[in-house]
């Protein structure tokens, strides 16, 4: 049985690795994963991808960040591992490497606004973050449903299908990172997820792939769920979520320092909370943290709109929410950036890491 990466492994993997930067990425004619990976309108999505991912290296990115949906590998299986794999290809077409996210407990409670996951068209609600008014981001004191997991019936399916994924590029240069587990805890799971992290570090570690594994904490120090600190201790590469302030993630990082493995941000920018490319973009540079913001080109999914909990916040008396900005996302539909000036930073940041790199590999 393979083991975690040693912090000497991780180091010198991290260390050879140049700067990763990109973003979490979902084609703009998407409002959903399940839109993108299903076999409905296949190659029209893919067309968008081959076009975004063309500008996205353009702009000096060399990863995204994807999460897989359950239901797709389960309902379409052979078509969705056909349609993965065109996906790494145009990624690495443009020379993008690929981060895979399985499991997501960023959900909704199952309730009377519960909207079940079927495929074929998907439905989207206009004006909403994420493309749909019953949203994971806002205050609720239940407990969020992931059928994926909390129905028995389907658990060994989805273990069988980190298996084998896992299994089929574990040597496979154009996956970057395996990111296991997105925000275990959210959506007041917390203990519920905990045995949920183990077996799934446990079924990709028993594969051993050339790929670190990592699975973020995403609540601010001191409020780390129990799942959270079980991902932590288990992560080759220590990967983290902020949206909060630059002294937010300065205090995060040097908290995170400690488990003396490299840091990467898989998940940042939004403006509304000044957490901007202006100040976080230089931060992740100079410090050397791998960093995927959210979105890229504005589209169905809306992830320029505010969380719901952003409106919950103002009514509750916060004045202090820009709602003129976007919050997330950095390219508009005509693929005209949002503000050119934080275009125009990430390009001055990326060449000065790629040239840095480049010295480094030649020195003898």
């Amino acid at each position: 049985m393979a083991t975690q990466w040693t912090k000497e492994r991780i180091r010198e993997w991290y260390h050879e690795m140049p700067w990763l930067r990109g973003c979490n990425y979902l084609p703009a004619d998407c409002c959903n994963r399940i839109a993108f990976w299903q076999e409905l309108d296949w190659e029209q999505h893919l067309a968008t991808a081959d076009r975004e991912l063309e500008l996205a290296a353009a702009t000096g990115f060399n990863s995204v960040r994807v999460l897989l949906e359950f239901i797709v590998w389960d309902e379409q299986h052979d078509g969705f591992l056909l349609r993965f794999e065109q996906f790494l290809a145009v990624a690495a077409k443009h020379g993008i490497s690929v981060m895979v996210c399985f499991a997501n407990d960023c959900t909704v409670p199952k309730d009377e606004n519960y909207r079940p996951q079927q495929l074929g068209p998907q439905p989207c609600d206009w004006g909403y973050h994420g493309g749909r008014r019953n949203s994971p981001h806002s205050t609720t004191d239940q407990i969020g449903y992931y059928p994926a997991l909390d129905e028995p019936e389907n658990a060994g399916r989805f273990y069988a299908m980190v298996e084998e994924i896992v299994t089929k590029y574990a040597a496979d240069p154009r996956i970057v990172i395996w990111d296991l587990y997105n925000e275990a805890g959210a959506a007041n799971r917390g203990d519920v997820s905990v045995p949920h992290v183990k077996r799934i570090f446990d079924v990709a570690r028993s594969v051993d792939p050339i790929q670190p594994l990592t699975s973020c904490v995403w609540r601010g120090l001191g409020h780390f769920s129990a799942a959270e600190k079980t991902a932590l201790e288990l992560s080759d590469l220590v990967s983290y979520h902020n949206y909060s302030s630059y002294a937010d993630n300065v205090v995060m990082i040097d908290f995170l320092r400690r488990y003396g493995r490299p840091i990467i941000n898989t998940e940042w920018l939004h403006r509304q909370q000044r957490n901007t490319v202006q100040e976080m973009f230089p931060l992740f540079f100079l410090e050397k943290i791998g960093c995927w913001n959210w979105g890229f080109v504005a589209g169905l999914s809306q992830t320029y709109e505010p969380w719901e909990y952003m409106y919950q916040r103002y009514s509750a008396g916060e004045r202090d929410i820009d709602f003129t900005k976007w919050q997330h996302d950095l390219f508009r539909p005509s693929l005209r950036p949002y503000d050119p000036r934080e275009i125009e930073l990430i390009e001055r940041f990326c060449l000065l890491a790629d040239t840095r790199h480049g010295q480094k590999k030649q020195q003898p």
